[in-house]
This record gives structure tokens, sequence and C-alpha cells, in this order.
């Protein structure tokens, strides 16, 4: 079969066919893709450049005579024990005599009865097979005019790699293993009711492996490959691509690889079904990752909110804290009302009234008429419009910044009472952030959606779609506790029923909650809609919320790098060691991890742990706080060549800024991996025990272990392996009160123990909760 194929927006020529590259059956590995009507085979693959100009297969024996060269290829296969879904795979290939030229060896599952309707993950950049309408070509492009005051606008991205929507072409994505969060292809078949998963590592000696899914041009044929080295025509970029500079080996005789991965072919009945298995396994060929213990929780709250606390202006729009890196004012997202935050959390007098000056400036600056804020202002007072069109008026805002603001804007009052200050609260402040919660519920009566964009003015959604408003439901479950309104609560639970059904459930994504990426699946909508999900249930009760929620944690999994990858060794990382397992990769469009959640403690994650007792919730956002550590610049271990206690968002696998952009750090700072920083050493506790069940769990960066555990008190050992003195939270409780909800201030009251850094003590815990030393 010949046919011309689109490969990222470059049509070439195209000959092959599923028929022609049978082979034998290979079992075990085979009778289990049997399941899919797919099999398994092996090939060397010569190249001219990044073209491909031969490809050879093994047949039924172990040999391969090419026109060059003898070839050998050792294949083992072993179940795993206790998952008859599961196979380990090892592939040796070797060059017995002869050599090859710009050749790559290649493992390929071919699914020869397949639908399109088929879910494809890739995770961090392949959602749904990436299916949408396609806008831009390069970086946050504009929106075209058919997307503004249209309801039906369907789901749009920036030019990233995909399967096509278009009938009758040839469409492959090719990634390198540097572009997942972990080098993974998945697959969901409605039809059959079952799920694909394959896991293989980051590299071999020839550098990162390939990741290849190719779909004929009838859309009834797909494979997926794994090939060693990757060998791509093109690299994606941040909404583009580029030449990749792959290159193939020249191979002499005795040369020789060897391929690991292990398959998965399992029931399931859904998308969900897909994700939550994924997340149980996406470690399991990897294997624990090693986060180092470099800063405690305290120090990185220390040097945080030193900086935040040089950065108060008095600005000719108003008075707060600097958002990033210049005097204009940003809403939520990434800054403004976030990080004002943990400086209310210092109990402190001056701090205090600053943010008390902030809240008054958001108040009278920033609010529209219809109960919406505007998302931004110049430090000269100028209100900043966003993805504007200029056939329309009036100013737009981002709707994820009004949740934002929402949900802050009720933190800081919970806080403040919580601290015994509630006198200070201004009703002016209260009236805000409930008109702001109106505005989300006459949104939500008039087109049961919060849309991406508004009008604050008018409040008409300006841009429709996407999950934009993943974290309303949070800000609005807040406000209905807050306000003691039932309208709110009810408003919520009906978004979040929503927005599940239609994103996670039909789609197996969220997005479009980003200020600089299009609809585009992304992290930040998928970790804060799990913000909401746990609301939902931290105010009912109901256990519905806490299954949607362990699909969603699932969801976020897929976006957070599960296994500690290698850099150049010249590279910024390469040369600090950094593990990096728990980097959050930003989008599709945006091709890079970050030192966590934007912008968030992620604290939901230890809420859900805590409900359901799943250590793996536990492990993700230690992982995600250990990696924010190791983007954090300190004293011997630069990474922003910046402040003390700074940090920035780039942490790069990938090549999509170019190969020397691997593993290198931006010298500068953001705000906002400082700001999640310093939330996730106030919202986590360091410690967590249980003592009825020995059950203890280690956030911070120190070791403990339980020495005696009696009926009414435990005695743990604490060592400080750190450079620094640590002051760690310590949050003992029973089983019963682990089935209660986390009050959202908890950690106000949670006792601290002191170590000194090199240091190892005895801490006794009683049976409510007080620590003291031995």
């Amino acid at each position: 079969m010949t046919s011309l194929r689109r490969v990222f927006g470059t049509l070439v020529c195209c000959s092959w066919s599923f028929a022609s590259l049978a082979q034998p059956p290979q079992e075990p590995v085979n009778k289990i893709l049997a399941n899919l009507n797919g099999s398994l085979k092996f090939s060397v693959k010569q190249f001219k450049g990044t073209d491909l100009i031969s490809q050879q297969i093994f047949g039924r024996n172990s040999s391969l005579q090419t026109n060059t060269g003898t070839w050998n290829l050792q294949l083992k296969q072993t179940l795993v024990p206790g998952h008859p879904e599961a196979v380990d795979i090892s592939a040796s290939f070797k060059i017995e005599a002869g050599t090859a030229q710009s050749s790559a060896v290649d493992a390929s599952f071919n699914f020869s009865q397949w639908n399109p309707d088929n879910y494809v993950l890739v995770p961090a950049s392949v959602y749904n097979g990436n299916r949408y309408r396609v806008i831009g070509n390069g970086y946050n492009p504009d929106y075209p005019k058919d997307m503004y005051y249209n309801p039906s606008v369907p789901l749009s991205i920036s030019n990233n790699p995909r399967l096509s929507i278009e009938k009758g072409m040839v469409s492959t994505v090719q990634l390198q293993t540097g572009n997942a969060a972990t080098p993974a292809m998945c697959f969901f078949s409605e039809k059959e009711k079952k799920g694909f998963i394959v896991l293989t590592g980051q590299q071999t000696r020839l550098g990162n492996n390939g990741l290849t899914i190719s779909e004929n041009a009838g859309k009834d044929s797909c494979y997926f490959g794994i090939s060693a080295p990757a060998v791509r025509k093109l690299a994606p970029g941040f909404g583009d691509f580029h030449k990749s500079g792959d290159l193939a080996p020249d191979w002499k005789t005795g040369d020789e690889l060897t391929l690991r991965f292990r398959v998965y072919v399992f029931n399931a009945e859904s998308i969900p079904a897909l994700l939550t298995k994924f997340m149980e396994v996406r470690k399991d060929l990897s294997g624990p990752n090693h986060p180092r213990n470099l800063v405690p929780m305290s120090k990185m709250f220390e040097v945080v909110s030193t900086i935040t606390r040089g950065r108060f202006v008095q600005v000719p729009a108003g008075s707060y804290y600097l958002p990033e890196n210049n005097n204009d004012f940003q809403l939520g997202w990434v800054s403004g009302m976030m990080n004002t935050y943990p400086m209310l959390a210092l109990n402190d007098e001056k701090e205090r009234k600053q943010v008390a000056a902030e809240l008054d400036f958001v108040v009278d600056k920033l609010q529209g008429k219809s109960g919406y804020f505007y998302g931004g202002i110049t430090a000269g007072g100028e209100i900043r419009p966003e993805k504007m069109h200029p056939d329309f008026k009036p100013v737009q805002a981002m709707v994820r910044k009004n949740a934002d603001a929402l949900l802050w804007f009720m933190k800081h009052l919970m806080l403040l009472k919580t601290q015994g200050h509630g006198n200070i609260i201004k009703p002016a402040w209260e009236t805000a952030a409930k008109k702001l919660a109106a505005a989300f519920v006459r949104t939500w009566k008039k087109s049961e959606e919060f849309g991406q964009y508004i009008a604050p003015e008018t409040g008409e959604i300006a841009v429709y779609n996407s999950t934009a408003g993943a974290i309303v439901p949070a800000g609005l479950a807040l406000a209905a506790d807050y306000f003691r309104n039932k309208e709110f609560l009810n408003v919520a639970a009906d978004a979040t029923r929503f927005y599940y059904r239609r994103d996670v459930q039909k789609q197996g994504l969220t997005g479009g909650d980003c200020g600089d990426i299009s609809q585009d699946a992304n992290s930040e909508s998928a970790f804060g809609f799990l913000e909401s999900i746990m609301a939902l249930y931290h105010y009912t009760g109901d256990t519905q919320w806490l299954k949607m929620a362990e699909v969603q944690a699932a969801l976020c999994a897929t976006w957070t790098i599960s296994y500690d990858p290698v850099f150049p060794e010249n590279s910024a990382i390469g040369k600090l060691g950094s593990p990096m397992a728990g980097a959050v990769w930003a989008s599709i469009q945006n091709k890079h991890a970050a030192p966590g959640i934007c912008t968030a403690s992620g604290d939901y994650l230890f809420k859900l742990f805590r409900a359901t007792g799943n250590i793996k919730y536990a492990d993700l956002i230690r992982d995600i706080q250990h990696a924010q550590a190791e983007a954090v610049n300190m004293p011997g271990h630069i990474t922003t060549d910046n402040l003390i206690g700074s940090s920035m968002e780039r942490i790069q696998p990938s090549d999509a800024e170019g190969k020397g952009s691997i593993g290198n750090f931006i010298n500068t700072r953001n705000s906002w991996t400082e700001t999640n920083g310093i939330l996730m050493a106030m919202e986590l506790p360091g410690i967590y025990l249980r003592p009825e069940s020995r059950k203890l769990y280690v956030f911070d960066h120190v070791e403990a272990k339980i020495l005696e555990n009696a009926k009414t008190w435990t005695i743990l050992s604490l060592r400080n392996p750190t450079d620094y003195d640590a002051s760690v939270s310590v949050m003992a409780e029973t089983e019963k009160q682990a089935g209660n909800p986390l009050n959202y201030t908890a950690f106000v009251n949670w006792p601290k123990v002191k170590v000194k850094a090199g240091e190892t003590i005895k801490v006794k815990i009683n049976k409510a909760g007080v620590a003291s030393l031995l």
C-alpha cells in the first residue's frame, strides 16, 4: 500500500502495510496482544539522515541477513509474577558479522483492527491522540475570530504531535522518551473493553529511545514502536516543530544493544480505568526513585518568605507584593493573591497589614461590574486585557484567574479567623468574594459551563470550552461554607460532575486554564480539578467524590515524572546530580517540566492519601516536593544564579528548545515556583503518623522511624541529614480521626520539632499529637 502521509504538516511518501510486516506468534506476549488483535515484531531500520530507506524484520528464527551484515536477536519473555496481564520483554540485538550504516533497532506493536476512537496516551505529550482542531504554528497562537462568543467552538490546540482528525491521511507521532513524564505509550479500546500500556526505559548506550505511533490512512491499522535510538524527522517545540538533528549510528561486527520493556493488556471499562491502571504501574519498570534530602521544609519557608518580604511595593496602581519580575500586577494563576497567603501565615503584624493592603487593592481596582475580576493591571494603573481579538469588546479576563481569586480569597478569610484575626476582615472583602461566587453561579445557570475567557464588565463568556474552570468548584465550595449558601455548593457539585463527565471520562484530559496556551491538555487544570473534587468531599463527605478524585489523581500522575531521568553530564542538572522524579510537566504545548504544581501545595493529594490509605498519593506529592527542592537556588546548589531561595519554572528533559537546552536551568526566577515551594512547606506535614497501625510517612527532608509504640504515646527517632537546621511539623492522628476531612488551616496547629543539621534525636508523641524531645 502506497499513500501520502502528513508528518507534522509535511507531506512525504510512505509505502507499508501491516500485512507485509506479519511474523509468527511469539508467546507469551502475543497471547495477551491477541486480545487487541495485536502482534509484536522486531526489525532493523536504516536511515539516510532522518529518512527511513529500509526496514528489515526478524522472522521465524533469530537471524536476519541484510545486504551488509548478519544480525542476531535474543528474545526473552517473562510473565510478571502475580500479573497474568503483563509480560517483561528483553530483546538483545547483535550484529554478528559485517556492518550496518545509519541503523536503529525497533520493536513495534501492530494492531490490525484499529479504531480511531481509541483513546491514545503518551504521558505529558499526547492525550486522546491530540485529535483536535489545530490553530497557529508557534507559542501561544492568537485565537481566530470564530472562537469568540461561540458556544459550539471545538476544542482547539496548538501545533503539537497528533493523530489526524482528517480522513484518508496517514498520521504519525514521533517522540523521544525525554518528551514523556513516563516513557510509555498507552491506549484504551472502548470496543474491546481493553487497555494497553507499554513501559520502556529512557535510554540505551545510544541515547534516548524513540516512541512512535503511526496510523494508516484508513485508520484501521496502527503501530506503537520503540526504537533505539530515537530517529525523528522533526522534534516538537512549543507549538511548532524543528529538524530533530537525530542520527542513527553505524554498527560494526560485535556491536550489541538490549531493549527492555513491559507490556500490559488488561480489562478496562473506560478511560478512567486506563488512567488508574497507569498510575498503579508507572514505576514498575523503572523501580523506586531516590529523592534526596536537601532543604528542610522549614528552611524553604524561611528563604522564600525572605524573598517575598522584600518585594512589597507601592506604585501608582496601588500596594501589593510583586508577582513576577516586573512591577505590574497579575491576579491568580502564577502570582497575585497567592504569594500573600504564606505571608499571612507568618502571623506577623507588618505582613498582615501589607496583605490587607493588597486585598484592598484587588477589590478596589480589579473587580468589574459583573463581579468578575480583571486579570491584571500595570503599575501605572492600566487594566491588562487577555487573549483579545481586535473585533471584540469589552476587555476579557481568564476564567482561571477568577477561579484562583475566589479560592484564595476564601482561604485568606479562613486563615485570618483561625489565627484569631477575624476582626480585621473588611466587609468589602467579603462582599467582593461573594459577588465573584455569585457571578460564577449566574454563568453556570446561563451556560452550564464557565468558559475559558470572560468579560468582567458584562459577565459574558467570551471564549467557551476547555477546563479553564477547573478550580471554580473548589472556590464555590469554600464560599458555600463561609457564607452559608447552599446554592454555591449545589453549583459546585453540578459543575464538577459536568467537567468530570465531559473532560475526564470522555476525553481523558483537562486543559486550557493557562494564559500562555490554547485549549491544550495541561497539568494545571488536572491538579486544579483535583482540588475541586476534594473540596466537594470535604464539605459533603460523599464517597462519590473520592472515587472521582482517585481517577483525577491518576490523570495528575501522567503529568509527573515517575523516574529519575538521566541528563547530559555537562548540563546544570547533570552536574548537580539532581534526581528529578516529581517534576511536573506543563502542557502538551509547553514541553518542559517544572518544580511543583502551578500554583498550589498539592495538599489535596495528602488529603486523598488520608482518606484512602493509598500510599501512592503520598509518594506522588513527596516526589513533587523533593523535585521542587532540587530546583531551588541554595549555597553550593546553584540553579538560578539569582537570590538564595529563588527558583524558576524550567526543568527540561526534552529537546523542545534544542538539544543544548536539555538539563539546563534558565537563569531567572519565577515567583510561582517559589510560592508553591513555600505552600508545600506550610500545608504538608513534615511527618505523618498513625500510632495505632504504626503507619509513618515522612514528607520533609529528614529521616524518621518508630522506636517504641505504646497505647498513649509513640517514640520516634528523627535524623536531619541536611546542611540546615530544621523545624519539622508533625501530624499524628488516630484511624478514626483520619476518616474526617482535614481542615484547610489545620497546619496552623501542627506541633514543630527542632532538629539541627546532622543531628539525630528522639521524639515522644502523645495521644493528643503533642511532640516533646527525650
